[in-house]
């Protein structure tokens, strides 16, 4: 059993239990659902734009604890001064250390950007429980979902007037994915199974997707040079945690990186 398979075996017992405990109605009266999603997609392509994406992340399975000292707070403040493009966080508790309630109190400092909910999502309760919490983007990873899956989803993402990052990290990924233009398609240089990281799986699968999607290229990125070869390459986003969550403070790190980039 890969340690995908362990997430996805927990995660579908943790959601089944949520479901039973919440009802839909609740999520859809919360404050959050009313309010009118930012677009990853026009941050991504503005005129100026970093295109960083960074990311509060506590811990991963491959690499422990990464920080546990710093507040969602700090470095909520310290990505917004940085000006990144836009913020993920991780909500998934067991294995990242993750909680809704980081993305909640995002939300109330962050107005201006788009916020992306990372998780595992494996059924349709969590993109309205996204948008309920105040989430912009959700996470669809082609890796653990079907083709019928991906699409169903999607849409009901796209009707709740949520954007998608579709993730992939192969041609078989890529091929569940039904029409790619005008698609934000984020690449995954880490194997989800290994938790390797490989950044030759920007650059390969980059070639099968078509200019009119957006490019995110997404983990394993630790220098600014790599940024600016990957843009090169068509890549429009970045999505960087560990680099930044790693040092003592997330935000002072995230600029001086968006500095260099410039």
């Amino acid at each position: 059993m890969t340690i995908l398979d362990k997430i996805i075996a927990f995660k579908k017992q943790e959601v089944a239990k949520i479901k039973s405990e919440v009802p839909v109605k609740k999520l859809v009266a919360s404050p959050n659902f009313k309010r009118t999603p930012i677009s990853l997609k026009a941050s991504l392509t503005e005129k100026g734009s970093t295109g960083i994406i960074a990311e509060f992340k506590r811990q991963s399975p491959s690499k422990g604890i990464i920080n546990d000292k710093v507040s969602v707070t700090e470095v909520t403040n310290g990505y917004l001064d940085a000006n990144v493009a836009a913020q993920s966080i991780l909500t998934d508790t067991s294995f990242f250390g993750g909680t809704m309630a980081d993305l909640m109190e995002a939300r109330t400092i962050n107005s201006i950007k788009p916020i992306l909910r990372k998780d595992f999502v494996i059924d349709g309760f969590q993109i309205v429980e996204a948008k309920a919490i105040g989430a912009d983007v959700i996470l669809l990873i082609a890796a653990c979902l079907t083709a019928e899956e991906i699409k169903n989803y999607g849409q009901l993402a796209n009707d709740l007037g949520l954007e998608v990052l579709y993730e992939v990290h192969s041609q078989q990924d890529l091929d569940k994915i039904s029409d790619l233009n005008n698609k934000i398609i984020g690449i995954n240089n880490r194997n989800l199974k290994t938790f390797k990281v490989d950044l030759e799986h920007s650059m390969a699968l980059a070639k099968q997707i078509p200019d009119s999607a957006i490019k995110v290229s997404e983990s394993g990125i630790s220098s600014p040079r790599i940024v600016t070869g990957l843009k090169e390459l068509g890549f429009q986003g970045f999505l960087i945690g560990e680099n930044f969550m790693k040092e003592e403070n997330p935000g002072v790190s995230c600029k001086q990186f968006i500095d260099q980039i410039r």
